[in-house]
């Protein structure tokens, strides 16, 4: 009788297993097999499935993965090891899932939808030896991939292994973080926040045909880099390593699987004339969708003018679509397993959305996550933020929202004074309390720090309009609008603008910004209350009072009183504002 054939083929193979998965079961059984299946679902089976793998079977905390290429292998393992660092960002080390991963290449024997033999043997050894949240390779799965992949290994040299004839060679891979920050002027290392998403910002391409535009090119990805890298809401990769891909046809998913981003800024220069075209597109790595492009017209009678343009329109225009683009990744996560940026970027996704519920609904998941993790300064000054204006809309009548707002930004600005937000926190809170020039200070401080905040523009006009100095208010609310033309919060800047004409005297004009503000954010109370004003000093009286009844539709605790106690305009003009309103009709 003839002998039954095995069926054999070549194949990378992936084992991981769970460090410590005894210990965590024995303390918190269904916290940790609840954690398990999420980061599988969420995690480990998406990049899985990314690149191109297989699972064999799973067992308990134990996982075989079949691969036809080892390239692939190998990005999936790194994919997901430091995908688990982002999500054990700030769960306590005790409680922490960390998986090991081994990788081999080798002959493998098929039994239904099971697989057998040396191969699978190496893979499950190196798996035993990898560290916690480490990647144990055999040399041929190393010789295959080293020229291929950007990623760094440590040789371990040969071992014996358990039930393998002969010793092992075996690497293992460098997973430290490309982009951990450099040593700042104090000499204290910041610390990593692995839960902030990465961009890389990919040398535009020189498509002029003119080697003379080259030096153009890589100074708009230089300052565009800088750029970025003054935003602490995103870890920016360092110029060396994204300039890695210049002159070369990049695959963006596979350039940011292997500098390990979520999101890539590529774009391009094309020179006509004396003329130059920059165009610029934002990707979603995971993806491949466009977040944000756009293009910018110029000439280059002053290339240094020109680069400083370019690189302030596309820093200030990314910043809104990129915290857009994390609100809608995360709204489909738990609450259990959100971290810390998560949980900001939810907040601010919710409150922007300028409704008394969604509001509270930011504010309470802001106070989740100070007190989950007391220790991240962005939280803190959000949240301090946040009160004042839920307060300003009418939200929130709690009187004691201006001291725990004044809290939260000092120890926002306590964790990190070389965060732009949290100057713009200390500023807000010093505007709500008519401190004009201080909050002016703080505002000024920030843009200081990111000269790119189209924000602190904002809010900088905002507080010099509600003191009367319409002049030099406009500029910079305009500044703010033109930086950022779709930030959400335009609708705040609008009503910077009305208010800087209305207490000039140009009631027409106030209208017109006013009714702006309402347009984009209907239940925008503050937008309300000067395009009620507007109307009434402008002479539309039945206009105004119209205005008015819908203002108390959203707001029906609005008096006269409560306008002197809570909107802060200075002791010079809020006579003149209340004026209007009370020509409309408000006791």
């Amino acid at each position: 009788m003839a002998e039954e054939r095995v069926d054999r083929r070549l194949a990378a193979i992936f084992a991981g297993d769970i460090a410590g998965y005894s210990r965590l079961m024995s303390v918190d059984e269904e916290g940790t097999l609840r954690q398990l299946k999420a980061h599988r679902k969420e995690l480990v089976n998406p990049k899985i499935t990314e690149h191109r793998g297989r699972i064999v079977k799973t067992t308990g905390d134990g996982m075989l993965v079949e691969f036809v290429s080892v390239v692939d292998a190998v990005r999936c393992a790194v994919d997901i090891q430091r995908g688990m660092v982002d999500r054990n960002a700030h769960v306590p080390p005790e409680k922490r899932i960390q998986f090991r991963i081994g990788l081999n290449v080798g002959d493998i024997i098929i039994d239904g939808d099971d697989i057998y033999g040396d191969g699978v043997n190496v893979a499950a050894r190196l798996e035993a030896l990898a560290d916690p949240g480490g990647i144990m390779v055999s040399r041929v799965v190393h010789d295959q991939v080293q020229d291929k992949l950007s990623f760094g290994f440590d040789d371990m040299g040969e071992q014996t292994v358990k039930n393998i004839a002969r010793p092992v060679g075996i690497h293992r891979i460098q997973l430290t973080d490309p982009i951990m920050p450099a040593k700042a002027a104090t000499g204290a290392t910041e610390r990593s926040t692995p839960d902030r998403p990465s961009i890389a910002v990919l040398p535009f391409a020189n498509m002029s045909g003119d080697p003379e535009q080259e030096y153009f090119a890589d100074g708009i990805s230089e300052d565009i880099i800088t750029g970025l890298s003054k935003l602490r809401w995103f870890f920016i990769i360092a110029r060396n390593s994204s300039f890695a891909y210049k002159g070369k046809a990049v695959d963006v998913k596979r350039a940011a699987r292997e500098l390990g981003v979520r999101y890539v800024l590529e774009g391009s220069v094309r020179k006509g004339g004396n003329r130059v075209r920059i165009t610029a597109q934002l990707i979603d790595a995971a993806t491949g969708n466009h977040i944000w492009a756009d293009r910018y017209d110029g000439e280059l009678t002053d290339v240094f003018a020109l680069q400083d343009e370019i690189t302030r329109k596309v820093v200030a225009a990314i910043e809104p679509k990129l915290l857009e683009a994390e609100g809608i990744r995360s709204q489909n996560r738990s609450p259990e397993d959100l971290g810390a940026w998560d949980m900001v970027i939810q907040a601010n996704s919710l409150f922007w959305r300028m409704t008394r519920a969604e509001g509270d609904a930011a504010i309470a998941t802001l106070r989740r996550a100070i007190e989950r993790y007391p220790d991240y300064g962005p939280a803190h000054s959000m949240l301090a933020f946040m009160l004042l204006l839920s307060q300003l809309c009418g939200w929130n009548k709690d009187r004691s929202l201006p001291n725990q707002a004044a809290a939260l930004a000092k120890r926002a600005a306590e964790l990190d004074d070389s965060d732009p937000w949290a100057h713009m926190a200390l500023g807000y809170v010093a505007f709500s309390m008519r401190r004009t020039e201080e909050a002016v200070e703080e505002f000024r401080q920030a843009l200081e720090l990111n000269p790119n905040f189209a924000a602190a523009h904002g809010y900088l006009g905002f507080a010099l309009a509600m003191d009367g100095r319409s002049d030099e208010a406009i500029p910079h609310v305009e500044q703010a609008i033109q930086m950022s033309p779709h930030d959400p919060q335009n609708a705040v800047f609008n009503t910077a603008i009305a208010v800087a004409h209305y207490l000039s005297g140009r009631y027409p004009e106030a209208v017109v910004f006013g009714r702006k503000a309402l347009q984009q954010r209907t239940q925008f109370t503050s937008g309300h209350r000067i395009y009620v004003a507007s109307l009434a000093q402008a002479g539309q009286i039945e206009e105004a009072r119209e205005s008015l009844l819908r203002l108390k539709e959203v707001f029906p605790e609005i008096t006269i009183a409560w306008i002197e106690q809570y909107v802060p305009y200075t002791a010079r003009t809020m006579a003149k504002f209340l004026e209007g309103m009370r020509k409309a009709g408000l006791e």
